[in-house]
């Protein structure tokens, strides 16, 4: 089986990079391999930088499966942002390209963004095609996103590029393609000088109620994607 997320570590940083060759669907596998890779980043305690292949960050979740009945999938892929939300070390993402529906909220999930400049979409679709949008993901939504942004986004399935996605709270920062990965280091380098049990404590307790609730929404089921009507 061909690995689809790469680990490495310099100087207390790792670069967990996605790359199925596509789109980077998230399949059992790409979240397996995801899990991996951040229990090394806990064990080494590692600010993590989290990216994409060129011109694609995610894609969300694996139509395929998704089609055929993929609860637990769904279920791991809200595990992993829940993870990222109270990862005890600082988590950039640094957003290569496209982000659609489970890859903006993974993107969300981060505590600082950087995008690539160029003709990407971010979008969470799921209403376009026809998706109610799982609580979980909204809980996710809610704690980034202005409240007029959060409407435009999950109501009405949005398209914005990297250059309005910074005004919406989508991004942090955008920057040249050619220049992402070395803005991504050099900020994640700066974040690597926080006292981390100061960043971690205080993380828990910022995001406490977006936590209970996204973890209430897992528990009961109201992760799951469903067709509307």
């Amino acid at each position: 089986m061909v690995p689809l997320v790469s680990y490495q570590l310099e100087d207390s940083i790792a670069t967990i990079t996605m790359d199925d060759g596509k789109v980077n669907a998230l399949s059992p596998q790409m979240l397996a391999e995801l899990a991996a890779a951040f229990d090394r980043a806990a064990a080494d305690r590692a600010v993590v930088v989290l990216t994409g292949r060129p011109g694609v960050f995610c894609a969300g979740f694996d139509l395929n499966v998704l089609r055929s009945g993929g609860s637990t999938m769904v279920r791991d892929g809200f595990e992993l942002a829940a993870r990222i939300l109270s990862f005890p070390a600082p988590v950039l993402i640094a957003c290569t390209g496209h982000a659609v529906a489970m890859g903006v909220f993974l993107l969300l999930s981060g505590d600082y963004r950087v995008g690539a400049a160029g003709p990407y979409k971010i979008t969470a679709n799921e209403v376009a095609l026809g998706l109610t949008v799982p609580r979980a993901a909204l809980e996710i939504c809610r704690q980034r996103l202005t409240p007029a942004h959060l409407n435009r986004a999950l109501l009405l399935a949005e398209v914005f590029s990297p250059d309005n996605a910074v005004a919406a709270g989508f991004l942090d920062l955008v920057a040249a393609a050619d220049e992402l990965a070395d803005v991504a280091r050099s900020t994640a380098a700066r974040l690597a000088t926080l006292d981390m049990d100061a960043h971690a404590a205080t993380k828990l307790r910022a995001r406490d109620h977006t936590l209970k609730a996204l973890r209430a929404a897992i528990d009961t089921g109201d992760a799951d994607i469903e067709a509307a009507g």
